[in-house]
């Protein structure tokens, strides 16, 4: 998934820009709120019996930022209906955090897709050292087109199978485990890929490695979620992006510097190792999501005073020494009667067919198309073989291609920041229809190159530009922020894990069947079929794809989905 943009999740919260601060409440107003006014829950869908809840940013308790000076997060609590007699007060709670205790929780985690993206970056410059007589240091280097198809998306198909497993073991495992056996997964893969003998052994390593992406694709995303302020989490989010375009860079720098070297390759695989060993120290280290620790406690699947114990030390840990006993405590207990709320009168655990019923069906339908398309316009193509397209175009020694990678996956991590500090001030289907529509484009320009402007060099490069740039503002981080927003709240841990797999799947199928298209059909035809799958993409966006921006998780549920 190239972006994966990023790539995801049993629970993850919606993005949600910070607010201004609420008018004060009218006077003789309540200052305390009822638990569930204050806390929306994450899993499940809310009881009938529960008042709606309007929030500006999803307020939950267990993320309830410590005391401070930062603008102060509106809730407003109103019985069903609009009428004066049915509304409850207004009020106001500060939501004021500090970043010191922030910074931990989302870099060990998103060093699992930095991890993602070095595999990436690393492969676009692997595929060219592995096959080459003169750099290969293998007696084996004469690499079909299939088989080199298999080195570049060997790893997916891991991460399809571990996106699998996550569906089925990641909630038994909790989210810190999930993470630190990705973290190992990826050592292992990183090591086997580097030391192979010959080229089975490869492909196991790149398949173990695959697995790691699949379980840290799936839990990253769900720790920082549930282990972040609220004010902040749709751009901790987002921000994983970052770092998985971070670690693209690094696979594209790691590949220049190694790829006139004899088995280069070995090099270019292997330096993920130390990385993930840090990840795993670091995971380990980091308290287990205090959500988790209590939603399997109530689930029957823990003991109830065992875990809150354990929730109140995470919570320590995740917010700060300062914080009061009290404090912590309260919304512990707070978090209980939400998650019990969110399951009354249901069964703990909902089915996949659920996915594929009403509201959900209807989700899927927007979200699933999206990552789908994420992929098939080429995606996965352009970034994995970016090396040997430049090569192609005219820079005719392997490290200028390297070099101009580098330059190109620059470019990507300024596009992806323009996104994610932008998404929420000028909409989501903007930035979809603008940059899908610029993908579309430049796919036609490559056709365009390959077929009648091979004299002209610049013309690829320029074209491999615009993909990157109108990728990272469309597809790239926004896929999977609607992913995340679309879902209703009993199906969204479900829903976002088919997301993944039709992600990881349909991502793995085009890299596998690229190289082997191209000897066919040509990289003018190939190119020209992704850009008519981009227009067809294109097409529905503007039809079926919504503006969530501004809407909280309910109103999504209740103005779209219904």
């Amino acid at each position: 998934m190239a972006t994966l943009g990023g790539l995801f999740p049993s629970s993850v919260a919606a993005s949600t820009a910070i607010r201004a601060p609420a008018p004060a409440a009218p006077t003789g107003a309540s200052n305390r709120q009822p638990p569930h006014a204050r806390c929306l829950p994450v899993l499940g869908r809310r009881a009938p019996a529960m008042a709606a809840v309007r929030v500006s940013g999803a307020a939950e308790p267990l993320l309830r930022p410590a005391a401070g000076g930062h603008p102060r997060l509106r809730v407003r609590t109103h019985a069903q209906g609009e009428g004066g007699a049915g509304r409850g007060a207004s009020t106001e709670g500060d939501a004021a955090f500090s970043w010191a205790p922030i910074i931990l929780p989302f870099f060990f985690p998103a060093l699992g897709g930095l991890l993602f993206g070095y595999d990436i970056g690393a492969t676009s410059g692997a595929t060219i050292s592995v096959q080459s007589p003169d750099l290969s240091g293998t007696d084996w280097f004469s690499l079909s087109s299939l088989q080199l198809g298999l080195v570049a998306s060997s790893s997916l198909y891991g991460a399809l199978g571990g996106s699998l497993l996550a569906y089925r073991i990641a909630d038994f495992l909790g989210r810190r485990i999930e993470l630190v056996t990705a973290a190992a997964l990826y050592i292992l893969g990183a090591l086997v890929t580097g030391f192979a003998p010959n080229f089975v052994a490869l492909i196991i390593g790149r398949v173990l490695y695959g697995i790691g992406i699949g379980l840290a694709m799936h839990g990253a995303p769900l720790y920082i979620a549930e282990t972040s302020p609220s004010q902040i989490r749709g751009t901790l989010i987002s921000l994983k992006e970052l770092f998985i375009v971070l670690g693209i860079l690094l696979g594209y720098s790691v590949g220049s510097l190694e790829i006139d070297n004899v088995g280069g390759w070995r090099y270019m695989f292997g330096f993920s190792a130390p990385l993930a060993a840090i990840m795993a120290i670091g995971m380990w280290t980091l308290p287990s999501s205090p959500r988790w620790l209590l939603l399997r406690a109530v689930q029957g699947k823990a003991s109830m005073e065992d875990n809150k114990k354990k929730a109140i030390q995470a919570l320590r840990t995740l917010r700060g020494r300062s914080t009061s006993e009290k404090v912590l405590t309260d919304d512990v207990e707070d978090t209980i009667v939400s998650i019990k709320a969110a399951y009354a009168g249901q069964e703990a655990e909902g089915n996949v067919w659920e996915v594929f019923e009403g509201a959900s069906l209807k989700a899927f339908t927007i979200g699933g198309g999206l990552v789908l398309f994420q992929q098939i316009t080429g995606q996965p193509s352009v970034l994995y073989y970016a090396a040997s397209i430049l090569q192609t175009a005219g820079f005719s020694a392997a490290s200028d291609a390297a070099k101009v990678a580098i330059l190109i996956g620059l470019f990507k991590l300024l596009m992806t920041g323009v996104a994610v500090f932008k998404v929420d001030d000028v909409g989501r289907r903007p930035l979809l229809i603008g940059g899908v529509g610029g993908i579309a484009l430049s796919l036609f320009l490559l056709a365009a190159y390959y077929k009648i402007l091979n004299g002209f060099p610049f013309v690829a490069v320029g074209a491999l530009l615009l993909y990157v740039g109108a990728y990272q503002v469309s597809f790239g981080p926004i896929s999977w922020l609607m992913v995340s927003e679309i879902f209703p709240l009993r199906t969204r841990g479900r829903g976002i894990s088919l997301a993944v797999l039709t992600n990881f799947g349909s991502n793995a199928l085009v890299t596998f069947a690229f190289s082997p298209l191209k000897e066919f059909l040509g990289p003018a035809n190939i190119f020209f079929l992704f850009g008519v799958i981009a227009v067809l993409s294109l097409v529905f966006v503007i039809l079926v794809v919504p503006e969530t921006k501004g809407l909280s998780l309910e109103e999504i549920e209740s103005k779209i989905l219904k």
